[in-house]
């Protein structure tokens, strides 16, 4: 073979191979890198898209199983998070990204529910906690309503029930006590009742369940309110105008299992 021949069978295969190269789909990885300006113009002003951005590829790592997801699913509950201000997975507890049927599933978290009730310009004090065998509790619903939690510093014991209590600016105030025997129900009827965040993280998950009953008698920010309703739904779609329409969801809640109380003063 000729040196011209070479030449342009050398081009030839430089050609090819451009084109191959064209041809592949870029990393999850560099799919994230390439969503930070939209994720920069998503996120609240105390928030960092480099940090987000670090944070999904830290959760990507922990969690390989997410990798053998759907890009887009992976890029909307990313979105997801980005646009509501919570963090995806890290030490925060504020939302999950899980895996489920080889699609990411967006979870709120406990602490997400808090700092978007947070947001509100009626909210006053949020609190939820866990009542163990040794505690004083007590608690009545009715016309003269109450709850009284002193818990015990040694000895606690086993949970025995879980709870969630606000007030208003306005004087209004409002709790919902569930035993382990509902928030048992709650997590069988989940989507995940055997891994995911009711897997590692029990006692956030059924702190949640209590707040997510809670708010339903408050006011809430429209933050909040976008969050509820993408709480454990798939979103393909990581336009920012997606938000809006809350993706498929993997299973529904379950309904209330008593009616909570709500003071006076609203």
């Amino acid at each position: 073979m000729t040196n011209a021949s070479n030449a342009v069978a050398r081009r030839a295969a430089n050609v090819g191979q451009v084109e191959q190269a064209s041809n592949q789909q870029p990393t999850l990885q560099q799919q994230i890198e390439r969503m930070k300006p939209e994720i920069a113009r998503a996120l609240p002003k105390h928030l960092d898209a480099d940090r987000i951005a670090r944070i999904a590829l830290t959760t990507l790592r922990r969690t390989p199983k997410l990798a053998d997801c759907s890009p887009e699913s992976f890029l909307g509950a990313l979105m997801t998070c980005s646009q509501l201000g919570v963090e995806p997975g890290g030490p925060t507890g504020e939302a999950y990204l899980v895996p489920f049927k080889g699609e990411v599933t967006f979870v709120l978290g406990y602490k997400g529910m808090a700092k978007l009730f947070w947001q509100s310009p009626m909210a006053k004090s949020l609190s939820a906690q866990v009542v163990y065998a040794g505690d004083h509790f007590e608690y009545e619903y009715g016309l003269n309503q109450q709850l009284v939690h002193r818990p015990a510093l040694t000895g606690r014991g086993a949970a025995i029930a879980y709870y969630a209590v606000a007030t208003t600016v306005s004087g209004g105030s409002a709790f919902v006590v569930l035993s382990p025997e509902d928030i048992e129900k709650h997590r069988k009827h989940s989507a995940f009742p055997n891994g995911g965040p009711w897997r590692d993280h029990y006692e956030a998950m059924a702190k949640k369940t209590c707040v997510r009953e809670l708010f339903k008698l408050l006011p809430v920010s429209v933050e909040l309110a976008q969050a509820d309703a993408q709480d454990g739904t798939i979103r393909t779609d990581y336009t920012p105008d997606a938000l809006d329409t809350p993706g498929p969801y993997i299973t529904g809640e379950l309904a209330d299992q008593q009616p909570p109380a709500i003071a006076s003063g609203e």
